[in-house]
């Protein structure tokens, strides 16, 4: 009889055992896997950031969330991350592409002009580098029109708002090696499709020499809609060829409330370059939450 008491009780602990690290696997297998992430570039990589900043004019519903506020995180967020190049979409001039400039000047330089002018006036679509590690030698704007040569806004196209696009041709000054950036922010409403083929058609003009090309930005769109057809014969998708432990697929739009499903920020780099990392930067800054109603995004990807 005891005999049999005792196998009964070790049946019975090793049946709770059992389904007790049972439990556990599962718990463990539910659990986003902790990301290590490289966050800077090594030798012959470049790191480029994508980055909507809100626009510095708008009186937001929640004043916390307005520019004056919120300044301070962008700032020790870029420099935390110092990426090799940014590219950013909504910076008004006067107000916040100025203040970056005057920022980061003993780092970065930049240059853009204001979309509503040519010069001074309505947002930048600026770029700022890294100027110890590369140098600039040549740049350029031209907006998302039929007229992209001069200040237009595309209302033939449906256009909403004056967009445009900045480039440059860079060289890294420790190789000599030579790539094309360039930066843009696309319309909402149904002029996207005529700005990527421009876009497309200005890659090929300004970038005679078939450097490599790095082209990021605000699209207003996912990476499956079909304006990307007009680069897909040279360009990739950075976030969908790194690695999958050096990848996110969360959105990059929070319109300060968090998670959405828009993912409408990108970085394209030209489909024979390696990518490294591409990163979704959801970390809070200074004690900021929403840095801006855009996650800043990057990618790291090889020079050649």
């Amino acid at each position: 009889m005891k005999r049999l008491f005792y196998i009964l009780f070790i049946s019975a602990l090793v049946s709770v055992t059992c389904s007790s690290k049972s439990e556990t696997n599962e718990e463990n297998n539910n659990q986003e896997p902790t990301q290590q992430w490289q966050k800077y570039p090594e030798a012959g990589q470049l790191k480029i950031m994508s980055f909507n900043v809100r626009y510095g004019t708008a009186k937001e519903t929640n004043p916390m969330n307005n520019w004056e506020f919120r300044k301070a995180a962008c700032v020790e967020m870029i420099r935390d991350h110092k990426p090799t190049l940014i590219g950013f979409q909504e910076a008004v001039y006067t107000v916040q592409w100025q203040f970056c400039l005057k920022e980061f000047a003993d780092e970065y330089d930049g240059f853009g002009v204001g979309r509503d002018d040519g010069a001074e006036k309505g947002e930048t679509m600026g770029i700022m580098y890294r100027k110890d590690e590369i140098r600039k030698l040549k740049e350029g704007t031209f907006w998302l029109s039929p007229t992209p040569d001069v200040c237009s806004k595309a209302t033939e196209w449906g256009a909403g708002h004056f967009r445009t696009a900045t480039w440059g041709i860079f060289e890294y000054i420790s190789t000599g090696e030579k790539f094309f950036f360039m930066n843009t922010h696309l319309d909402v409403k149904s002029t996207r499709n005529h700005a990527m083929k421009l876009i497309a058609e200005r890659i090929k003009m300004y970038n005679p020499d078939n450097l490599p090309v790095y082209l990021a930005g605000d699209f207003n769109a996912d990476a499956s809609d079909t304006i990307f057809n007009n680069i897909s014969n040279m360009l990739k998708n950075t976030r969908l060829y790194a690695p999958t432990e050096r990848s996110d697929h969360g959105p990059t739009a929070n319109s300060w409330m968090g998670e959405s499903k828009s993912i409408i920020d990108h970085v394209y780099c030209s489909k024979n370059l390696t990518v490294y990392e591409y990163r979704t930067i959801r970390d809070p800054y200074d004690g900021v939450t929403y840095i801006s109603d855009h996650y800043p995004i990057y990618a790291i990807v090889s020079l050649r």
